[in-house]
């Protein structure tokens, strides 16, 4: 009898010297609590609004652009809430800046349309008294320089595409609740 288990179980190890793709931010821990500082200014929330710093590393080979969002799957809508999407950030951007705004991005990364109705971020805002919620921050690596999108593409246009084409993807994960 062949034994092919123990082969088997070695390709799907993690070959040495590679680098895991990764998202962090100094601003807050995987599966903290959002500062203030990303709570939304609107809606009863009285937030700055700002999108926190991120840093990334370990993006794999082939990776021409990245696409970044921010999505709360808790949001009480059935479809979830798109609170941020920028697309087509160059693969030598290494992060993006606390208060990242079209007007402080890389030269071609753009920002989407959130379900605010608007580009830009939004931040955190969950109804009042209920469980707190999750805020995701996923890094996708794309091998593609530049997709067809733009500041009016939906969050789920943008996801459309993150998922279809990402090399790998790394998560970020925020709680806040009021």
């Amino acid at each position: 009898m062949i034994r092919v288990l123990p082969v088997f179980a070695l390709c799907l190890a993690p070959l040495p010297g590679l680098a895991e793709m990764t998202l962090t931010s100094p601003d807050f821990a995987d599966g903290g609590s959002l500062p203030e500082a990303q709570v939304l200014s609107g809606f009863g929330c009285a937030g700055a609004n700002l999108s926190p710093a991120l840093e990334w590393s370990g993006l794999p080979e082939g990776t021409k652009s990245l696409i970044l969002t921010l999505y709360d799957p808790d949001a009480p809508t059935g479809s979830g809430w798109w609170h941020w999407t920028v697309v087509n950030i160059p693969a030598d951007v290494a992060g993006l800046p606390a208060a990242a705004s079209s007007a402080n991005l890389a030269e071609g990364a753009v920002e989407g349309r959130t379900d605010f109705g608007v580009p830009g971020f939004g931040g955190a805002c969950p109804p009042e008294g209920g469980d707190p919620h999750r805020y995701v921050f996923t890094l996708y690596a794309i091998p593609e320089a530049v997709l067809p999108l733009d500041a009016d593409s939906s969050g789920a246009m943008v996801g459309f595409y993150a998922n279809s084409m990402a090399l790998e993807r790394a998560t970020l994960t925020a709680i806040y609740g009021r």
